[in-house]
């Protein structure tokens, strides 16, 4: 379902701050080849990845999500008891329970905060914006911490080189606020699933036999499993597709968009989608040489990256865009 929030009564949202964190250690494409049966130039050419950052004991989710929020914080200016909520999106918690979110809030000082965490894989950043911006627009909340963490490198199958070459660990944040400008923030927002297509990308359970009751859960997850040639072909298709939808529900179009910063899966995809769109190279952002897919954490850093530079400005019109595990998919335009 698609939604275009009301413009009546309405309350405007802006970015008010960004940031990002990320682990020291970056793992090249050289140190791959000690891994696994691989190159620089068969990772490059298929995926265009370079780097990606890898996360060491004892750090966590919740550490790479907290850091990230602080650096957001401090760009807009404000203090972690002006948070109304944090909203983390990730696939790799620190633990089914608590949320990670809660232990973001504890590690920041924002108790007591509300706590939400959301597990949409890739599209969890914009996804967790939308709800974000919802509720800013509900004029329930004045101040939000949105945020994409994961740490993939702990669900990587690292003998299998169509997917370990893939993935990193980040997190980026993103500052929801409210303004008093009503034309400004979310003009446009989608969520959408297919859950027949669940088994092209997901992370099973493991299970172990109990004495009279046969296979049961162990407790542990096991690796991640992609089908990649079916992501590659509903990644291509969707991302075109969505972005037209979400334009031409805004009465827009392609001309009075500033940039599109969609999930960072594969080069080859985006490319693709870009020259599907008949786009330019300025106008689709990528970064995924220096990262690899860092699955919920990909758009809040592009996001960070974008503001960082002066790239962005206010009054401009952004399009983010993300496919993930589900399968799942969605847009939010913003008016910056």
């Amino acid at each position: 379902m698609s939604i275009r929030p009301a413009t009546a009564a309405r309350v405007g949202a802006t970015i008010s701050g960004t940031g990002l964190a990320v682990p020291s250690q970056i793992l090249t494409n050289a140190d791959l080849e000690k891994l696994v049966d691989t190159n620089d130039e068969w990772i490059t050419k298929r995926t265009g990845i370079k780097e990606r950052h890898i996360s060491e004991e004892p750090l966590r989710t919740s550490d790479l999500a907290a850091d990230a929020l602080l650096r957001a914080l401090d760009k807009a200016k404000l203090k972690p008891q002006d948070l109304d909520l944090v909203i983390v999106a990730t696939m790799t918690p620190d633990m089914v329970c608590p949320a990670t979110a809660a232990q973001v809030v504890a590690k920041i000082d924002a108790v007591p905060c509300g706590a939400l965490d959301i597990n949409v894989a890739c599209t969890g950043f914009v996804a967790a914006l939308n709800i974000a911006a919802n509720f800013i627009a509900s004029g329930m909340y004045a101040h939000i911490g949105v945020i994409g963490a994961e740490q993939l490198s702990r669900i990587v199958n690292w003998e299998d080189r169509n997917t370990c070459v893939l993935f990193g660990d980040g997190a980026g944040a993103a500052i929801v606020s409210a303004t008093d400008d009503p034309n400004q923030g979310c003009l446009q927002q989608s969520m959408h699933s297919d859950g027949s297509k669940a088994n092209e990308l997901y992370v099973p359970r493991t299970e172990q036999d109990v004495p009279g009751q046969g296979a049961a859960f162990s407790g542990k997850f096991d690796t991640l499993q992609m089908n990649g040639r079916e992501i590659y072909k509903f990644a291509v298709n969707t991302l075109q597709s969505s972005i037209h939808e979400a334009l031409e529900e805004c009465g827009l179009d392609l001309n009075d968009v500033k940039v599109i910063i969609p999930h960072q899966s594969n080069v080859r995809i985006l490319e693709s989608a870009r020259e599907k769109l008949g786009l330019p190279e300025d106008k689709v952002y990528i970064n995924l040489p220096r990262y690899g897919n860092t699955s919920a954490a990909s758009v809040g850093i592009c996001l960070h990256e974008l503001m960082d530079a002066g790239r962005l400005q206010r009054g401009d019109l952004v399009v983010f865009i993300a496919l993930g595990g589900g399968l799942t998919w969605a847009t939010s335009v913003w008016k910056l």
